[in-house]
């Protein structure tokens, strides 16, 4: 699993949002910055603190120009389920073969209570007007990803 880094090109991507209508990162290249955070599992506990607290900074992240994708394995149907149930604002993308999460490279082996499997590392990926990484947040707990989003684009501001 070799995560991509801060500088390279973020891969593109179309994928299903949770309406089932596509979405394709090229739209925003050059537009806004992208927010784009992978998360295991829709409407698990943690999955769920992280996105009602993105959710709760929207007119934030909007005056600094950064819109959020939440991806995720679920199918569009379990998305569209989560948005309605946890009134989100953002849109979520169904990546069910995983190939978004192989191209970041954060599909692989996990472990948990002694199990091991393969699955997505929480990891979020902040990327630029011109397309490239700018910066990847791989360090935060899933209650205070919000927070260190908004202290990382204030930053950069």
């Amino acid at each position: 699993m070799k995560t991509i880094t801060v500088g390279e090109t973020a891969p593109l991507f179309q994928l299903p949002d949770e309406n089932g209508q596509i979405v394709s990162l090229a739209d925003y290249i050059g537009k806004q910055q992208v927010l784009v955070y992978f998360y295991p599992k829709a409407m698990t506990p943690g999955c769920t603190v992280q996105a009602q607290n993105l959710r709760d900074i929207k007119a934030e992240l909007a005056e600094l120009n950064t819109i959020v994708f939440g991806i995720s394995p679920d199918e569009s149907k379990r998305l569209a389920k989560f948005c309605v149930r946890d009134e989100l604002n953002f849109t979520l993308l169904s990546d069910v073969d995983h190939k978004v999460a192989d191209d970041f490279g954060i599909w692989g082996l996990k472990k948990f209570m002694g199990r091991e499997y393969d699955g997505i590392h929480r990891l979020s990926f902040l990327i630029g007007l011109d397309g490239k990484i700018s910066h990847v947040f791989n360090k935060f707990k899933t209650k205070d990803h919000h927070q260190v989003v908004l202290d990382v684009l204030n930053e950069l501001a």
